[in-house]
């Protein structure tokens, strides 16, 4: 039985290296391809669904899931259609992202395409609003999909991960909040959350998923740490020390590292307090990709934090 089922669109990533003008690093990208490559890295079995182009970016991508063992057998190659792209820019401000999607293989993805029979013996199908801003169809795809999740009984999980470039505030907040009523596990991170809801404090923010629906709520507030909550208690996560030089997929991250140590306890909060050490920890090198930590970094810096605190 596959653990996670990840559905959205990967892309290729250019990313600026400081203090080299007009220097890029290449690497891989997608909200839904990072968390499927963290939760793999924390030990879960992962399958992405989705689209690639036949291009060099769509290749890398598949090279990049074969090693950390993702099935790719549901992802199809486009004849025409490309890889979408992003560029990542840094700045006083955080991290900047420039995209080049439009007409995306991934875009192009519908409800016909889905893996139904992979969905439903799954433990976990996960999503996110980038995954439904891209094209109606793949809009529709990704509420089937947890439509016949919740059908056999698998958990749904949804990153509320918000690209005002892809689609206006109204129409997101519409499909987003709808999502997350399907939704047993909701992730946002705390800009998209402010904008989505009309609310700034955390605890208002969890509240809210969880009159929408959401077993659990797992609210990632950057560099403030995180807060997880149920019906029945919540708990806040204070961060990590950590040399953070780039931020990019850290959101992603969580989600991953959340939802494979949710699988494999079956506690929110003791999810929420790896995914925390995890993500930061992501943060210590360029790129979506290539700083996600394994489990074993993962575990020996909270073995590292709780010697400290003893």
């Amino acid at each position: 039985m596959t653990d996670i089922v990840c559905i959205g669109e990967p892309l290729g990533e250019f990313n600026a290296t400081r203090g080299e003008a007009g220097a890029y690093r290449f690497g891989l990208g997608g909200d839904t391809s990072n968390c499927a490559i963290a939760a793999a890295r924390q030990g879960a079995s992962v399958a992405y669904a989705g689209a690639l182009g036949n291009d060099e970016p769509g290749r890398a991508l598949r090279t990049a899931w074969a090693q950390e063992g993702i099935d790719d057998k549901h992802v199809s190659t486009h004849a025409t259609a490309p890889t979408g792209l992003y560029f990542v820019a840094h700045g006083e401000q955080g991290h900047v992202f420039s995209y080049l999607r439009a007409g995306s293989a991934a875009s192009l993805y519908g409800p016909a395409d889905l893996p139904r029979e992979l969905i439903a013996s799954a433990k976990v199908v996960q999503a996110s609003g980038i995954s439904q801003a891209i094209s109606a169809s793949a809009c529709d795809a990704v509420f089937e999909a947890f439509e016949l999740a919740r059908q056999n009984g698998v958990l749904t999980a949804y990153d509320t991960n918000l690209r005002l470039k892809l689609w206006p505030l109204t129409r997101a907040r519409s499909i987003v909040h709808t999502a997350c009523q399907m939704a047993d596990i909701v992730l946002p991170g705390d800009g998209d959350a402010k904008l989505l809801t009309g609310l700034e404090e955390p605890d208002a923010i969890v509240d809210f998923y969880l009159r929408l629906g959401a077993k659990v709520v797992a609210l990632t507030l950057g560099h403030e740490g995180s807060l997880v909550a149920t019906s029945e208690r919540r708990q806040r996560f204070v961060p990590i020390k950590v040399e953070a030089v780039d931020a990019t997929g850290a959101g992603d991250c969580y989600d991953g590292a959340f939802l494979a140590e949710y699988i494999r306890t079956g506690d929110a909060f003791v999810a929420g307090a790896y995914a925390n050490v995890a993500a930061a920890l992501s943060t210590q090198g360029y790129g979506a990709v290539a700083p996600l930590p394994r489990r074993a970094e993962v575990e020996a810096r909270i073995a590292a934090e709780a010697a400290l605190k003893a």
